[in-house]
């Protein structure tokens, strides 16, 4: 490379969003290492009075606390043994193998150690992994959590958000807090919006985690994913906690009837200083260990708000993958990730995507923002309120069920409304700060809170307080609700409570439909084993993604089939072969008696004396013939050419596009192509008659230019193809070509 010398597409190439993004080699002793650290350890077991007496190389008196948990109360002692006589390969294979149903690959994993768990996943590739992962999914459909929040923590939005959440599908919806103080409100807020949006959506607040069960016991939330564990004791201990700790604290939400699913990642333990040189996957796998033997139903990772770290090495995506799978093949409900911001590239953002929402896991992302990203308290949404038509029109291109329906405005603007008013009217009836109408009006057309008029934040603050320390609970938003007569959405409310009396929402990956059905692991279990088995996205689910509000009556989009009244086109008998300096003008068989305008929506009457006067201004003479026994642009120009004296002929389909043909020439080679029909203009045409003017007195012209739009076959591709089976409908062979007469009206 000589001095100074730089590539202008290197230089462009710099500035793309992928370019953005931090790429580093692996560094093991630091934790930057997805998956097979030369320093995780191999695996082993062995078992002595039916206890665990050495697991992946270390005896029991080397286990660290998590050792000791995962062993005492993660693995399956009675499987242990058989399970890992296994070889890691077998494994592996089993879980691909349609013919090894679920529960069989289930029971081994529960007798696997973490070290043999990573050595199975080693043995998969990407769509090993997602082939697996249908099979091993929990909950027999899947489904999407929401995140809801506004940068002003207005509960009148909030509400709003929630409730058109809930409209559009997703079955859980959580929130959280930029001031701690306001959780009570916020937590109020969705749980009213979402049952608006519809009954039996499962809320939450992330919140400090005593709080969190303070508010959960009010009635306030109905389940909980902030029981955060690590893989490594030092990151245990910053974050004040121990495996017991977690699990009491998990006990204790479950003995009030609430949900919970424990949240890990691949990273975190790096990130904070303690990955010990195992691979992230690996400590990964702990965890997960950690949340079975706590006795959890589900566990919220792919890395969450630490998938930059893992992305910006080898092997990242595939290893967060691995993790989700290891999961469900333990299982446990999985909330997949895909909530934080893991890319600028938008390509990226949606290759990462496919591998959770293709094979379908119980919760594809752990939070789609439904509001714009500026909104987000979460640190930003992987996917936001602007992505949701985007979501739509993929699971409507691939046939899969992303969790999400599409919604139309009026709609949307409706359930809004309902959402703020209800919220109102509990904020009036229970005595906190007043929330005017002009608060209402603007929450349900908001795109996000900048729309919203400010609220005094130290009156909701004092309010909150009072709310949480006072024995009021959502049994008073109920009344509140009922008294203003919002009874659906008090009923709704109260069945929530009754729903956790009953706890059978407890049951692994459950959800509720809209009349509070359960739907879990254990009453819609997962049934996949091969093509025609298991979730199959048809029948009225399939017609609802269908219905996108913006597909079209693909007959709406052209005009009824009419003639060009300002064009007369008589035939006067067969066309016959011609003599001199002429050129034959050659159209389609439905221009101008049954089209009437190109796709560049210009009329054929002022196309077709554009050519002429283009033919005439260069000195030469024009025929027009129809061509009835085809419709291709070459075959029509040739025939023209055939018939032409000078052997020059144009080829003019009805919907515009052009060329000059020649005769003697390959059907598909020609002089000149107008190709682009939607970018063509009157003078385009006129410049194709004077070029086929003069290739017909023997001069050479200079190729008509082209307006390139490489879009446009985007926008058009189903008007060409409705405009041109318009002519195909025409062709009549018996007619052969016919000479016209012409006569511009």
């Amino acid at each position: 490379m000589q001095r100074n010398e730089q590539s202008k597409r290197f230089a462009k190439l710099s500035q793309r969003d992928i370019n953005k993004e931090v790429f580093v080699d692996e560094l093991p002793e630091l934790g930057l290492i997805v998956m097979n650290s030369p320093t995780d350890p191999s695996p082993s077991i062995k078992i002595q009075d039916g206890k665990i007496v050495e697991m992946d190389g270390r005896d029991t008196a080397d286990f660290d606390a998590i050792d000791r948990f995962i062993a005492q109360y993660a693995i399956d002692v009675e499987r242990a043994a058989d399970a890992m006589e296994l070889e890691s390969v077998e494994i592996a294979r089993m879980l691909v193998d349609i013919h090894v149903p679920q529960r069989r690959v289930m029971d081994i994993f529960a007798g696997l150690t973490p070290a043999m768990i990573a050595e199975v996943m080693g043995h998969l590739n990407v769509v090993e992994m997602m082939m697996a992962m249908q099979k091993m999914r929990q909950r027999k459909k899947p489904a999407d959590q929401a995140h809801v929040t506004n940068w002003k923590e207005n509960p009148t939005l909030l509400a709003a958000d929630a409730a058109e959440a809930g409209l559009r599908g997703f079955a859980e919806e959580e929130t959280t807090v930029r001031v701690a103080r306001m959780a009570p409100f916020s937590a109020l807020a969705l749980l009213i919006g979402s049952q608006v949006g519809r009954p039996g959506v499962m809320t939450q607040i992330s919140c400090e985690e005593s709080l969190n069960l303070r508010l959960a016991m009010k009635g306030l939330a109905t389940y909980a994913e902030t029981l955060s564990v690590y893989g490594t004791i030092p990151s245990f201990l910053d974050g004040d906690d121990t495996p017991w700790s977690k699990g009491i604290l998990a006990s204790a939400y479950a003995s009030r009837g609430i949900k919970s699913r424990f949240t890990s990642g691949s990273g975190s333990e790096a990130l904070m200083g303690y990955g010990f040189g195992w691979s992230m996957l690996y400590l990964e796998i702990r965890c997960i260990l950690m949340v079975k033997g706590a006795g959890s139903q589900g566990v919220q990772n792919g890395s969450i708000s630490c998938i930059a770290l893992p992305e910006s090495l080898p092997n990242g995506v595939r290893g967060v993958l691995a993790e989700n799978l290891v999961a469900a093949a333990l299982g446990l409900e999985v909330a997949a990730g895909n909530d934080a911001m893991s890319s600028h590239s938008q390509m990226r953002k949606t290759a990462k995507l496919m591998l959770q929402m293709l094979p379908g896991t119980d919760f594809i992302t752990s939070g789609h923002s439904v509001m714009p990203r500026k909104d987000n308290l979460f640190g930003g949404g992987n996917f936001d309120a602007e992505d949701m038509d985007d979501w739509l029109v993929i699971q409507r291109d691939m046939q899969v069920d992303g969790g999400l329906r599409p919604v139309r405005e009026e709609d949307v603007l409706s359930i809004r409304r309902k959402g703020a008013l209800a919220i109102q009217a509990v904020f009036h009836e229970m005595g906190f700060p007043e929330i005017s109408d002009e608060e209402v009006e603007a929450a349900v057309t908001a795109f996000s809170s900048d729309d919203m008029p400010d609220r005094n934040s130290v009156e909701d603050l004092a309010a909150a307080d009072a709310f949480l320390e006072s024995d009021r609970t959502a049994l008073d938003v109920v009344k509140a609700l009922a008294k203003n007569g919002f009874d659906d959405v008090a009923e709704s409310v109260l069945e929530m409570q009754r729903q956790r009396v009953l706890a059978d929402y407890l049951h692994t990956a459950a959800v509720f439909d809209e009349k509070f059905n359960v739907l879990s692991a254990v009453n819609t279990p997962n049934d996949y084993e091969g093509p025609g088995t298991g979730y199959r996205v048809e029948g009225n689910r399939w017609e609802e993604i269908c219905a996108l509000p913006q597909a079209l009556d693909p007959k709406s989009l052209v005009e009824a089939e009419t003639g060009d009244e300002r064009l007369l086109l008589e035939p006067v008998g067969p066309a016959v072969k011609g003599e001199g300096d002429e050129v034959v003008v050659a159209v389609g068989a439905a221009y101008g008696t049954v089209m009437n305008r190109t796709l560049a929506d210009l009329s054929h009457a002022d196309v077709l004396k554009a050519i002429l006067d283009g033919i005439a201004a260069e000195g030469a003479r024009a025929r027009i013939v129809k061509v009835w026994h085809g419709a291709d642009v070459a075959n029509i120009g040739l025939s023209g050419a055939k018939l032409s004296g000078s052997g020059i002929g144009i080829g003019l389909q009805s919907k515009g596009t052009a060329l000059i043909h020649k005769k003697g020439l390959p059907p598909l080679n020609n002089l000149e192509l107008l190709s682009m029909a939607p970018n063509l203009t009157l003078e385009s045409y006129r410049s194709l008659g004077r070029n086929a003017a003069c290739y017909a007195t023997g001069r050479s012209p200079h190729p008509v230019p082209m307006k390139i739009d490489n879009m446009a076959r985007l926008r058009l591709i189903v008007h060409t193809m409705l405009l041109h089976h318009r002519e195909v409908r025409q062709i009549d062979p018996d007619r052969g070509i016919e000479e016209l007469e012409v006569t511009f009206q």
